[in-house]
């Protein structure tokens, strides 16, 4: 495999082309979540396996153009555990609901920490004060689907698309946040 490896304005570029990508990766999976998802038993559960499989694919992309997974370490955890959840989301499918919301709940709690472990790592970059949030609340956000994994009624895919919806708004503050401020160092050279 092929590591790609940047630094300066490349690594302010990649990041917020990386971000957009997963912003609107999120944004389109919640919108099938509320619509196909909702509608569909069989849709909604390929969208809930899709969701942690394609978390495990931007994770080995990203650390690949950032030095490589061994230079990753939470990316490339990140990445193993994404995968390990993507089978066993299947898994749970067949034991129902409650039993999928609970194994998002410790992904999303795995997820967040790593994802707050990366920010922090990255911090230099510069938007990653987003990135961090989103671990945290990720964190947060696990918590709470154990304790609704636990309850009465039963859990849908809408349950889910909110935490999406949340981690999607946070890629693309960081997004803007990198695209902005690229912009205005450029804009500062030309005129210095």
């Amino acid at each position: 495999m092929t590591t790609v490896q940047k630094t300066g304005r490349d690594t302010t570029h990649w990041l917020s082309s990386y971000y957009f990508l997963r912003a609107g990766v999120s944004v389109g999976w919640v919108a099938a979540a509320f619509t196909i998802g909702k509608a569909m038993p069989p849709a909604a559960a390929a969208l809930l396996v899709a969701y942690p499989a394609w978390d495990a694919v931007a994770n080995v992309i990203d650390a690949r153009r950032s030095g490589g997974l061994a230079a990753n370490p939470s990316q490339a955890l990140n990445a193993a555990a994404s995968t390990v959840v993507a089978v066993a989301v299947a898994v749970a499918l067949g034991s129902g609901m409650h039993a999928v919301l609970a194994v998002f709940g410790v992904w999303a709690i795995l997820s967040g920490l790593l994802q707050l472990a990366t920010g922090v790592r990255r911090w230099q970059e510069g938007a990653q004060w987003a990135m961090v949030l989103s671990g945290a609340q990720s964190a947060l956000a696990g918590g709470h689907f154990i304790f609704k994994a636990n309850g009465v009624s039963t859990p849908a895919i809408t349950d889910i698309a909110p935490y999406a919806a949340f981690g999607a708004a946070y890629f693309l503050v960081s997004a803007v946040w990198l695209t902005v401020a690229q912009a205005r160092k450029a804009t500062t050279e030309r005129t210095a």
